[in-house]
């Protein structure tokens, strides 16, 4: 079992910048692919990237690349996503996702595990 905990959305004026935290518990953390995905208001969920357990291979959206960039800390099971030059179309609730796998996984269905979310908003 995979509990995961995010952390760091809020408020931000366009072109500003977020990093949103996720905390995993138990010990697959190293051999699980994890990745973020978003929930704009009144839309469907939608990818935002992936990261490979050894951190080694990222993946964004398209529209995302450039501004956001995933990363991992194994000795922290922490998985981190740096998001730059916001924009108010970038306003969701963001949520990690956690597989047992080693390949990159671009659907939601591919993920096992899933934290609540954090709220993201952009506004000026």
């Amino acid at each position: 079992q995979v509990q995961l905990v995010e952390s760091g959305g809020g408020l931000v004026q366009p072109g500003g910048s977020l990093r949103l935290s996720c905390v995993a518990s138990g010990r697959t953390f190293t051999t699980s692919t994890m990745g973020w995905f978003r929930q704009p208001p009144g839309k469907e969920r939608e990818f935002v990237g992936t990261i490979t357990s050894s951190g080694s291979i990222t993946n964004n959206a398209d529209s995302m690349k450039g501004r956001f960039t995933i990363s991992r800390d194994n000795a922290e099971n922490t998985v981190y996503l740096q998001m730059n030059s916001l924009k108010p179309e970038d306003t969701a609730v963001y949520f990690c996702a956690a597989a047992l796998s080693r390949r990159l996984l671009v659907r939601s269905s591919d993920y096992t595990y899933w934290g609540q979310g954090t709220q993201v908003t952009v506004s000026s």
